[in-house]
């Protein structure tokens, strides 16, 4: 399905594509023989240059005998005005209903959803997190970990629409002081979060190698005390505000789950199996309920046991991050997510620790 009236890249750079899409496969020159715009043949070369390196373009070939055809992984990685996209209302948006195994076997297991340039960003922020937490005692890590703890378990929490304050939030998981006008619920889903993370700190190395087991493990935590039923679902489930349809099959669900974590066990990038956990956790929904959690402590557990920087979520908006989240179930696209994860691992950093 074509994304034209919600895709940033400059009306250039489209049209330059729509040529490669057209042609299927072509050099630099029929490229550039084809274009119908005031454009030189250097300026042409630095900007297929520029899509490959986004990853928008892929090459075969070398030298003269480059030739460009539309990257596999195009759809899922072109910025999206997410605004603009959903001005359209639930039903009138035409979008991608199904679960897309072949994304998942074909184009996330053969192709990188990071710009290298993207990694290097994420490198260096890791780096000053090296620097920063070498002149931490080990109390004082601690005490950094418990207040990113307590942050991840409010936003995380808030996100599925707890309403805990962060303040209440702190006085439930250092004093076990419920507030007041709260449900049970509410403060059972916050101190989930706190004994998922307390048991990711202890066993760093539990969900390495990623099974589906031990997703289900995380999720007995999460859902503690909850009225939510374990083990992968048996039966179809809705997400709101979307037409997006979950798989409802058990034996296709566990295969997706199986497959997902093959997949993650086999990227070698830390960043790479954090955000594909976080995300494809999610698009499965392989729970009654509780998915978006799970993904959110497995995804965080993944970077924990690379001696990464966990991620809080802190500052997003959660309309913001279930809009985005949304926005890969129905198109595939990965865009805005990934912008998240980026911008909240660098907040991560400078903010603790």
């Amino acid at each position: 399905m074509s994304l034209k009236l919600y895709i940033m890249i400059p009306e250039r750079d489209q049209k330059i594509i729509e040529i490669v899409r057209l042609k299927k496969i072509g050099s630099s020159k029929e490229i550039f023989d084809s274009i119908e715009m005031a454009l030189s043949y250097a300026t042409l070369k630095r900007i297929l240059n520029d899509l490959v390196a986004k990853n928008y373009l892929a090459t075969s070939g070398k030298g003269k005998a480059t030739k460009y055809e539309v990257s596999a992984t195009f759809e899922l990685l072109e910025p999206i005005d997410i605004e603009k996209y959903y001005e359209k209302e639930l039903d009138e948006r035409v979008i991608k209903q199904g679960f897309n195994f072949y994304l998942l076997n074909e184009v996330l297991s053969k192709h990188s959803i990071f710009t290298a340039s993207e990694i290097e960003k994420l490198r260096s922020l890791q780096v000053k997190f090296q620097e920063n937490s070498a002149h931490l005692s080990p109390f004082e890590y601690q005490k950094e970990f418990e207040r990113l703890a307590i942050d991840l378990s409010w936003k995380s929490s808030q996100i599925e629409g707890n309403t805990y304050t962060l303040l209440e939030t702190e006085r439930l998981l250092k004093e076990r002081e419920t507030a007041a006008g709260k449900t049970k619920e509410e403060a059972s889903m916050l101190l989930n979060h706190k004994d998922a993370l307390d048991f990711i700190i202890e066993n760093p190395d539990y969900l390495y190698p990623l099974k589906v087991s031990k997703i289900e493990d995380i999720h007995r935590i999460l859902t503690k005390e909850l009225n939510v039923e374990r083990n992968l679902r048996k039966r179809r489930i809705g997400i709101t505000g979307t037409n997006y349809k979950p798989l409802d099959n058990e034996f296709q669900i566990s295969e997706a789950l199986k497959n997902t974590c093959e997949l993650i066990n086999s990227k070698s990038n830390v960043f790479e199996k954090a955000l594909l956990a976080l995300v494809l956790i999610s698009y499965i929904q392989p729970f009654m309920d509780g998915n978006k959690r799970t993904a959110r402590i497995v995804s965080n557990a993944i970077l924990i046991h690379e001696k990464h920087c966990p991620i809080s979520f802190r500052t997003v908006d959660s309309m913001d991050y279930k809009k985005a989240m949304l926005l890969f179930y129905e198109q595939n696209n990965i865009s805005k997510f990934k912008e998240i994860f980026i911008e909240q691992f660098e907040f991560a950093v400078e903010t603790y620790f």
